[in-house]
């Protein structure tokens, strides 16, 4: 979606509906796994609400091979694009101790040349047994941590994210999906703070528990909030459309920043 909307953003149509193509293919996926497109409620704690259906992971096998090589064609299309290049390579660079100061994370922090992801810096889950490179932006074609540069580090992921759920998928374990814990909780008396690496950065929960199954404070630390907080500091000066490119490419959510 980033990267289609991102194409869109700076007047490339094309890419867009490519890249919505394969995007269904992806939501049909999950929602043939959990009955959802888009708010899957699916990972508990303990486990996952339920198993993989029979046939799915085969269908995802068949979907990695078939979306390989479409990374390429949208290279070939739009990244090493001439126009779009010139439109992104110098355009709203975010210098590394800005992102830093700002709390930037994800993609739009590894764009300016931090290489920081949470699956590598404090692992959880798997993560650690999995074989997978942390991309971080270049300035290949510019200025390091410039709109392409944003671009490119998740054009580059979309590689190691296929990487990743190969395997994934070898690796799948038998046996119940569940660890066999209550569906409502109940913790001790006391404050956690815990993250995950998202699509967009660094997602954080923060919960104080007076000891019943409601949490008596919940707050949620959102990477578009902070992307978007580093705009007053790198915006000005900009032609309008250059600040359309900077905000397509920090491939902001507005229901985060609405807090």
């Amino acid at each position: 979606v980033a990267i289609g909307t991102f194409g869109l953003d700076v007047g490339s149509f094309t890419p867009f509906l490519w890249c919505f193509r394969d995007r269904e293919i992806i939501l049909d996926l999950f929602e043939w796994v959990c009955g959802a497109r888009l708010l899957y409620n699916y990972i508990w704690i303990g486990g996952v609400s339920h198993d993989l259906p029979p046939g799915w992971v085969g269908k995802c096998w068949e979907f990695l091979d078939y979306f390989e090589p479409r990374v390429g064609e949208l290279n070939r299309l739009l990244s090493d694009n001439q126009i779009f290049i010139d439109r992104t390579a110098a355009v709203g660079v975010i210098p590394a101790e800005v992102a830093v100061r700002y709390g930037l994370s994800g993609p739009n922090l590894r764009a300016s040349g931090v290489r920081w992801d949470l699956r590598r810096a404090e692992p959880y889950s798997i993560y650690e047994q999995l074989e997978f490179e942390v991309v971080v932006g270049t300035g290949e074609h510019g200025v390091l941590g410039a709109c392409w540069d944003r671009y490119m580090v998740r054009v580059r992921e979309l590689g190691e994210s296929v990487k990743i759920i190969r395997q994934a998928l070898r690796g799948l374990p038998l046996g119940d999906v569940t660890t066999g814990r209550p569906k409502r909780l109940k913790p001790p008396v006391g404050e956690v703070y815990g993250r995950t690496e998202g699509a967009r950065g660094d997602i954080g929960f923060y919960l104080v528990s007076d000891g019943t199954d409601t949490p008596a404070r919940c707050k949620v630390r959102a990477p578009s909030f902070c992307a978007i907080s580093c705009l007053p500091e790198v915006g000005p000066g900009a032609m309008i459309a250059d600040a359309v490119a900077l905000v397509g490419s920090l491939d902001i959510v507005l229901c985060e920043i609405d807090r």
